[in-house]
């Protein structure tokens, strides 16, 4: 209980230290136009992508193991199992590089 009290307090201190070190928005003038960019977009899409991928991979292992062992108890399904699995898996994977694809063009966003 105290590790994890003390790994929260630090994951506290750290995301404000982040978010204290440069100002929230920053404004930027480009010709006749003001753009405002955040600073920790980078850090959040870094976050976000990091995220996503270990809910890909949970959600992978899971598709993995219910379909092994579904196949272990009844192999004359195995056929069907199987094909369910990857479509499944080809599901899961399409919304993974959607996420990606998302926290990418956030954080190479330059503004306009």
């Amino acid at each position: 209980m105290k590790n994890a009290l003390n790994l929260l307090t630090l994951v506290v201190v750290v995301v404000v230290m982040l978010m204290a070190a440069t100002p929230a928005m920053a404004a930027d003038a480009v010709g006749d136009h003001t753009t405002l960019t955040l600073a920790g977009v980078g850090v959040g899409a870094g976050i976000g992508a990091g995220i996503g991928l270990l809910g890909a991979g949970y959600g992978f292992s899971r598709i993995g193991s219910a379909a092994l062992e579904s196949m272990a108890r009844q192999p004359e399904v195995a056929g069907r199992i199987q094909t369910a699995m990857i479509v499944i898996a080809a599901l899961l994977e399409g919304a993974t590089f959607f996420g990606l694809l998302i926290c990418l063009l956030v954080s190479l966003k330059t503004g306009s």
